[in-house]
């Protein structure tokens, strides 16, 4: 290499063969030329052939490939700092070194970066075997995003190019002390201090792995560890951001993910004390930092919990949870165009109503898996055929919108995931036939409808839909059958008679299918009587 290389790629290195050896084969197959690279490995006291694996390459490639060994540090901080006191690039990029690089990540950001005069470019990120990585961020390119009024909160970690002289101008560097989260503080500086951050959409620049043994540092943390880290990480970002709007957008993240996840499912598994000591410490970081308007933001699951642990209420949290897990998620308590999620602590004294009212808040999901089919079956008299079924739906309280029609038309695929979807503003309903009767379910969680649906002698696929208004928005959720008998085909009407089956199509929903027994083939009928035609002429000759 002669002169300075456009771009140092950090690797903090601590066990993670055979995955490095894809991490360093992505480096060095870049496309923007070794000539260009510089990649600065540290082994961090590896106890596995990590060691060896970052020598082999270190000769192969000499001038390109550097390493560092040093005695274990704990976290991937101190060999990252190690690696930014002889970084020598115009940029620095980071990789962890389970993870790995497209061919192109390289060259292209750093042309972007040249061409908008970015001191940060953070490129498409995807996980694989089964890692989660936020994609909302990566909708389109963008050469200046703000990190307050876009969704780079939620994409945190240091996996992104950096101008060095921001770095070393205001002397960016990992804290230590912190064994999860570390990178957090510094891309936080870095993006507060950035000229401009740019997003490159448009190709995949980074493959997140998560290992076969889930041995990523981030899944092996403990409840406190996180806490205490999540903590340090608020606080940085509080000092860096004045208490505003923008506060309130950065640290949204922190309570929608990290603190979020210490009083999740898993946090039944605790003992007493431990419990407790997550509840102070959530208390303490809601006190500080959870303003009505970010509280307000939270969507109500995650809102409750955190709140019932800033209350101290650690046996209501745990029933929320117990409940939960066993029945899943709560019902809705609908009262004068509001809805409520029922979860332990409501109206008992324990928070104020608005904790757990749905604010804003898209719920298709949630009210899908609180509605199922109970039971379904013909009605006859005569030429008259209706469909007589009962269903499940998980709301309470003012169901007078709640119904039961027959649709036609796919849902759409967005609707696919959720199983449900909130009807855009002056979207209509289909039109109301039948009769329709509602009663609060015996075991007090939900509202049975029975609803009596007249069928009509016409060619037709319908699907089964229940329509409901909640919080100012109405859902329309296909009938899933579950695992219910469904009615037998049947034939009805004398005159012309027609057949009508209720089927379970493949996404499990519930399909009205209605069509004459015997139907005229299209053609059929010009054949006919081109056919008597010619049997007239025979005749007469």
């Amino acid at each position: 290499m002669t002169g300075s290389p456009d771009v140092s790629v950090v690797v903090a290195v601590y066990n993670t063969m055979p995955y490095l050896t894809e991490c360093l084969n992505s480096l060095v197959g870049q496309s923007i030329g070794i000539d260009r690279l510089e990649v600065v490995a540290v082994d961090d006291g590896s106890t596995d052939e990590s060691g060896a694996e970052l020598d082999r390459f270190a000769e192969r490639y000499p001038g390109t490939v550097k390493v560092i060994h040093q005695a274990n540090s704990g976290g991937p901080a101190a060999p990252s700092n190690r690696a930014l006191d002889v970084a020598t690039g115009r940029f620095v990029y980071f990789i962890g070194s389970d993870d790995y690089l497209g061919e192109e990540a390289l060259e292209r950001m750093v042309a972007y970066a040249d061409e908008h005069d970015s001191d940060v470019v953070v490129g498409k990120m995807v996980g694989t075997n089964g890692r989660y990585v936020h994609q909302k961020l990566y909708k389109k390119n963008d050469p200046d995003v703000s990190l307050f009024r876009s969704s780079l909160p939620f994409t945190l970690a240091n996996t992104k190019l950096f101008r060095r002289d921001l770095i070393e101008k205001h002397g960016l560097r990992f804290p230590e002390d912190l064994p999860v989260g570390s990178d957090q503080p510094f891309t936080i500086e870095a993006c507060v201090r950035a000229r401009k951050i740019s997003v490159l959409s448009d190709y995949t620049f980074y493959y997140a792995v998560k290992r076969g043994d889930a041995s990523n540092i981030t899944y092996r943390a403990n409840h406190l560890a996180r806490l205490r880290c999540t903590g340090a990480i608020m606080k940085h970002a509080a000092s860096l951001v004045p208490a505003g709007p923008d506060r309130d957008a950065l640290l949204e993240r922190h309570f929608t993910w990290e603190l979020a996840k210490l009083v999740q499912d898993d946090f039944l598994d605790l003992d007493a004390a431990t419990r407790q000591e997550v509840c102070e410490g959530v208390a303490a970081l809601a006190d500080e930092y959870l303003t009505d308007e970010l509280r307000d933001s939270l969507d109500v699951k995650r809102r409750v919990r955190i709140c019932l642990a800033q209350a101290g209420a650690v046996d209501v949290l745990v029933r929320a949870l117990a409940e939960e897990a066993e029945h899943g998620a709560p019902p809705f308590h609908l009262e004068d165009g509001r809805a409520f999620a029922m979860y332990p602590g409501f109206r008992d004294g324990t928070l104020p109503d608005r904790v757990y009212e749905l604010v804003g808040e898209a719920v298709p999901g949630r009210l899908a898996q609180g509605t199922e089919l109970v039971a379904a079956e013909w009605n006859q008299a005569g030429d008259d055929l209706s469909l007589a079924l009962t269903a499940r739906v998980g709301v309470l309280g003012d169901t007078g919108s709640l119904t039961v029609r027959l649709a036609t038309g796919a849902m759409p695929k967005s609707a696919d995931k959720p199983g449900a979807r909130r009807l855009p503003a002056g979207h209509e309903i289909p039109p109301p036939a039948g009769e329709a009767g509602r009663q609060v379910a015996d075991d007090g969680r939900a509202t049975t409808v029975r609803a009596r649906i007249p069928i009509q002698a016409v060619k037709a696929k319908l699907g089964v839909r229940v329509y409901v208004d909640v919080a100012g928005s109405t859902y329309e959720i296909p009938l899933k059958t579950g695992g219910m008998p469904l009615p037998l085909a049947r034939r009805w009407r004398q005159a012309v008679p027609y057949r009508v089956a209720a089927n379970r199509n493949p996404k499990g929903r519930l399909v009205i299918t209605t069509a004459p027994l015997w139907e005229i083939a299209p053609g059929a009928g010009k054949r006919l009587r081109h056919l008597l035609s010619r049997l007239k002429r025979k005749v007469t000759r």
